[in-house]
């Protein structure tokens, strides 16, 4: 997907969500703390090891819902990894009146039977970013996709040496089942093209256990004998690339996702190869969009269905040292100031980044 058809589907998304949401004004104004109110969406996110989470998609479904809806009400909490924090979220939403909740989860099998005792309730969940079993809508990108561009991009950086190839593959954690598909959507890229998967294993979406996984493989595989690694996010790519530094592994290509700002920079620095871009600006408003159609019992205006479950799958695109510029830099995700610190400027320079 180019720039130009990029921002034309940002656009439309945002404008089907000004439509949809139009009426959420109407709304009456009732008190916001009546444990009654209509007007309240939760919103639970992970955990805040991956940065894009406060970063990007908390702003951005804020923004989205509060321009649509000024009288919604947006309860948020982060479960910093810890799934029965994240339970005790749910349950208070709940318990305070909220009506709809947007839950990306820690472990989405556990998740369903929260789904299940809220619908008993009359509360509404949108499975955001990752899928949650009986939800009532979802919203995400093709995360299979996700992981057969993080392989193929792997591939081309690899060029002639990919056939004959060790590759260490990081993996995300796998109580996530995004992490899941990226791993499946890796492998139908890589098996077969490279030398083998000398090496794999999971991060957890950890940097600090994928650096120690990472040092592992190094021990495992032989520092000289590493072709390339997949690290499943840029956060644990940055842990990799620590430990490769720290082993003295030069030249290796390493991938990532969610085009956090630290992962671009390392693209500008040379020492990771690429990420993969799942804007916010699509994801974030959909979201909202299906959370107030069904707060207010509208049609939800889904592109299709994932396991039964209405959805919207994004697709994603791969970002490396040619096309920031024209993605997260002309989307707004970043300004040029963001990503091209004082050591950057030169190679921000060269690399057209402004």
């Amino acid at each position: 997907m180019n720039a130009v058809t990029r921002r034309a589907v940002i656009a439309t998304a945002a404008v089907s969500m000004a439509l949809s949401l139009a009426a959420c004004g109407q709304a009456g104004g009732g008190d916001s703390e009546d444990k009654g109110s209509s007007t309240k969406i939760g919103l639970l996110l992970p955990e805040n090891k991956t940065s894009r989470y406060e970063a990007l998609d908390k702003p951005q479904f804020e923004k989205a819902v509060k321009a649509a809806c000024s009288d919604c009400e947006i309860v948020y909490n982060n479960a910093v990894s810890d799934v029965v924090k994240q339970k005790q979220q749910f349950d208070q939403l709940i318990a305070d009146g909220v009506k709809v909740i947007a839950l990306d989860p820690v472990d989405s099998a556990k998740a369903a039977g929260w789904v299940k005792d809220a619908k008993a309730k009359g509360v509404k969940v949108v499975a955001y970013d990752r899928a949650v079993p009986g939800a009532d809508a979802y919203v995400s990108h093709d995360n299979n996709k996700v992981g057969e561009l993080q392989g193929q991009a792997l591939l081309a950086a690899l060029g002639s040496k990919a056939a004959t190839a060790n590759v260490v593959m990081i993996n995300g954690d796998e109580k996530d089942p995004n992490a899941a598909l990226f791993k499946k959507g890796a492998h139908t890229a890589l098996d077969g093209k490279v030398g083998k998967i000398a090496y794999e294993a999971s991060g957890e979406w950890d940097p600090k256990v994928a650096g120690e996984k990472m040092s592992a493989a190094i021990s495992s595989v032989g520092k000289d004998k590493i072709g390339a690694v997949y690290s499943a996010n840029d956060g644990m790519a940055g842990g990799i690339i620590t430990s490769l530094e720290n082993a003295g592994v030069k030249n290796v290509p390493v991938g990532g996702q969610d085009a956090e700002v630290a992962g671009i920079q390392r693209i500008v620095a040379g020492s990771q190869t690429f990420t993969i871009y799942k804007s916010p600006l699509q994801l974030a408003p959909e979201a909202a969009k299906f959370a107030v159609n069904l707060l207010k019992g509208k049609e939800l205006g889904a592109q299709g269905a994932t396991d039964g479950v209405p959805s919207t799958l994004f697709p994603p695109v791969v970002v490396d040292k040619t096309n920031i510029q024209t993605t997260v830099i002309a989307d707004g995700i970043y300004k040029a100031a963001d990503v091209c610190t004082a050591d950057l400027a030169a190679k921000c320079t060269e690399l057209g980044i402004k």
